[in-house]
């Protein structure tokens, strides 16, 4: 199981237990819809507020520093290259931005004073400097859609906000979604799940079955796990001599490999199948185990009543 102990996301962390983990399921999933909904639309300052969130959500759970530390700092690294990479990089409009010019007007003004004008006549000629091609008009306010430009170097309005938009949304997707498997077990989303697609059964959709479905993919994903890690060092105990082997033998082993990972799994369903029906599990109404019965505590309430605040705040300041 060395595989599935040194994997940094998705795991569930038993100990200490924090009061991230006493918090209701159903709560903690509300949370961790508003989490990754609102900032869509959003501006570039509430997104940066959602990631300080979230890494201030970690501190003050007082989750151990070996664990989010591995979680947390290869995809802040990650976030932070592809925030640079995406503002340097081209924005993608091929328009040559130019400062302002003289309207056609002022232009025609110009050229008409200095027809007229000479050494002997009272009306000075322009000086060079006023020239049409070379004439600007000041900016009238301090927006400017360059912000860096030197050399190779060009950051613009639109490739900062990518790049803004590109590395917050991935350190929420990712670290959002890991922050909620690391503080609650699977089988209370399962259940909390099953609680809040109850109003789907008037549509007559199985939703118990979606939930005990739900709950054996989770359960078998460390079974998966446990193969490939079974398989891996069986190969390594091997020696291959993988150049040796070439290009057409390495294919014909790893095809091999991975037909005996799918055997070993479809085995391992087989006899999880054959458990369930020598234990009464004939279907989900017939023989269900409640693992939890939820009950919200004040604190649930509390954050209830924060997660109304945030999204007031969102609706406030949050928008474009």
């Amino acid at each position: 199981m060395d595989l599935l102990k040194s994997l940094p996301l998705g795991l569930y962390l038993e100990q200490p237990v924090t009061w991230l983990h006493r918090l209701d399921p159903r709560v903690k999933l509300a949370w961790l819809v508003s989490i990754l909904v609102s900032p869509i639309l959003a501006n570039p300052t509430w997104r940066f507020g959602i990631v300080a969130l979230l890494i201030l959500l970690t501190l003050l759970a007082l989750i151990p520093f070996r664990v989010w530390r591995q979680q947390m700092g290869w995809l802040l690294v990650l976030c932070t290259l592809m925030l640079v990479l995406t503002a340097i990089l081209p924005d993608g409009l091929a328009i040559d931005y130019q400062p302002r010019l003289p309207s056609p007007a002022l232009a025609a003004d110009y050229q008409q004073r200095a027809a007229i004008s000479t050494p002997d006549s009272s009306l000075p000629p322009f000086p060079d400097e006023f020239a049409p091609e070379v004439l600007t008009l000041p900016q009238p306010t301090g927006y400017r859609y360059v912000l860096v430009d030197q050399g190779p170097l060009k950051v613009t309005q639109r490739s900062r906000e990518l790049g803004i938009r590109v590395s917050t949304l991935l350190f929420t997707l990712i670290y959002g979604t890991n922050l909620f498997l690391l503080t609650t077990a699977t089988e209370e989303i399962t259940v909390a799940l099953e609680v809040l697609m109850h109003p789907l059964r008037w549509l007559r959709l199985p939703v118990t079955e979606i939930a005990l479905t739900l709950t054996l993919a989770l359960r078998f994903i460390p079974l998966v796990l446990e193969e490939a890690q079974n398989l891996i060092r069986a190969v390594q105990t091997r020696a291959i001599n993988w150049k040796k082997l070439g290009f057409r033998g390495a294919t014909q082993v790893w095809l091999a490999i991975t037909e005996r990972l799918l055997k070993n799994l479809l085995l391992r369903a087989e006899q999880t199948a054959a458990a369930m029906q020598v234990r009464g599990f004939t279907s989900p109404d017939t023989h269900r185990v409640d693992w939890y019965h939820f009950n919200l505590k004040p604190y649930d309430f509390l954050a209830v009543a924060v997660l109304i605040a945030f999204w007031y705040a969102r609706w406030i300041w949050g928008g474009e």
